[in-house]
């Protein structure tokens, strides 16, 4: 049982409570058919509370969905009805709805995503095919990991189970060599257990991903687990992980994707972006996200869009790159308030740690490398972070971040100045053009940091006023 409340931009809205209960309803499903006394006891508890909770808070819409283990037990119906009484109408997602629902909520985070989407639950997993930015092809299966049992009797069902699926529903075919997208609890434990075990300098789990052939060695890992990554995951994650881990092997082995992309937006994410207009759902994330987090703490209002039409003339940058300039720009005004000699942490932090969606690892270093290098440090604090991108992305970040710079001692942080100005490139000359009024803008510090850039770029810096 889980309460999300989000607030913010609605393309992203940002999650400002996240609860937790782990009912455990699928748990007797295999044997008995029904949920539990004991776990619609603990879940109905947790309902109680979030009902309170809602209250207090003055959330304007909420919206309660229960998933397998209400639609498939024979005592669901009267489960449901209790849920009702505590004051939540309770939508009962059919298996399609709720597949349907989780490629939805990965696509709203991972625009380009074009894979299989894997949502392993308690009572069932359900797949669907994403690409184009819609959901394709939906199955739902009763292979849920508090259904099925570790043995041999329980990978024998799994795999049966998926070879019939896949082949009737024509998703086996079209799998291979295309990511799938790990959605659910049980798998972002399993991501969190390898990140720890290959000493994953980046603590964010969106978007981590793995080899296919890391499913067949993280059933390894599970099954002999130190005292360390036993204390970094919840008793009860742990509990099913050998489950989880076995599903997701079974799975690689009979899809065969490229890779394995752990995605943290499933089904609830799934619900608000189903409801959002065309316009809205075509709006970058990343993008959203970035203007609504510097827009808080700007100084003169917003810049960034003005600051990377400004520096975007000396960059010749794939779409891909450019996006991750823009979101830099965006935040570049977002440490203002900070201690000078902390800015660059501040900034970092915000890059690296922030909640992202629709940027891989290397996207948010490189986002963290252009604020580093636009509050004067060339370098991240971690050698191991910096290997996340290549060479020349670092390179280019940082090219970004003392244009940011420059354009950041220039205007004061007011974009006016920088719509009066422009920056352009020429074969052995960086050139700052300003009109003759607004001579005096360019002192001594704006020189050096023209300078600096120029020099990265390999050319040398010229004004020009007109």
């Amino acid at each position: 049982m889980r309460l999300v409340v989000y607030s913010g931009a609605p393309r992203i809205p940002f999650p400002i409570f996240n609860e937790k209960v782990l009912a455990g309803l699928g748990a007797d499903l295999a044997k008995t058919g029904k949920l539990s006394a004991e776990s619609q006891e603990r879940a109905l508890a947790a309902l109680s509370r979030y009902r309170l909770l809602i209250d207090h808070m003055d959330v304007k819409k909420v919206r309660a969905v229960a998933t397998a283990a209400a639609r498939d037990a024979s005592n669901g119906a009267k489960f449901v009805q209790a849920i009702k009484r505590i004051g939540f109408k309770c939508e009962v997602l059919s298996a399609e709805e709720e597949a349907t629902l989780a490629g939805e909520g990965v696509m709203s985070s991972i625009p380009a995503a074009d894979g299989i989407v894997g949502d392993l639950g308690g009572g069932s997993l359900e797949l669907a095919d994403v690409r184009d930015g819609a959901v394709r092809n939906v199955i739902s299966l009763p292979l849920g990991v508090l259904r099925i049992g570790n043995g041999t009797r329980g990978e024998k069902l799994v795999r049966d189970t998926l070879r019939e699926a896949l082949k009737h529903s024509g998703l086996g075919k079209k799998a291979a060599g295309r990511p799938f997208y790990m959605v659910g609890g049980s798998w972002r434990a399993l991501a969190k257990i390898d990140m720890i075990c290959t000493d994953y300098p980046l603590p964010v789990r969106h978007q981590y991903a793995m080899p296919a052939s890391r499913a067949k060695a993280l059933r390894q890992i599970v099954a002999s687990l130190d005292a360390k990554v036993r204390k970094a995951i919840a008793p009860a994650r742990l509990a099913t992980s050998p489950v989880a881990a076995m599903i997701l092997a079974e799975l690689a082995d009979q899809l065969r994707p490229s890779e394995l992309i752990l995605s943290s937006f499933g089904i609830r994410e799934g619900l608000l972006y189903s409801k959002l207009t065309s316009s809205v759902r075509s709006q970058d994330p990343l993008i959203e996200a970035a203007r609504e987090a510097g827009g808080a703490e700007r100084r003169f209002g917003e810049h960034g869009d003005i600051l990377d039409a400004w520096i975007g003339a000396l960059f010749d940058d794939l779409p891909a790159e450019a996006r991750i300039r823009h979101a830099s720009c965006l935040l570049a005004d977002v440490a203002w308030q900070a201690n000078p000699d902390f800015r660059a942490d501040r900034a970092v932090e915000m890059a690296l740690h922030g909640n992202w969606v629709g940027v891989d690892a290397a996207g948010r270093v490189m986002m963290a490398q252009a604020l580093s290098s636009s509050f004067g440090r060339d370098n991240l604090p971690d050698p191991l972070v910096e290997e996340l991108c290549t060479g020349a992305q670092l390179g280019r970040a940082r090219e970004w971040g003392l244009a940011i710079r420059l354009g950041q001692r220039l205007c004061g942080g007011v974009g006016s100045i920088l719509k009066q100005t422009r920056l352009s490139l020429k074969a052995n000359a960086v050139r700052l053009h300003v009109a003759a009024s607004d001579a005096a803008l360019v002192n001594d510090g704006v020189h050096r940091r023209l300078l600096r850039l120029a020099t990265a770029l390999d050319r040398q810096p010229e004004v020009i006023e007109q």
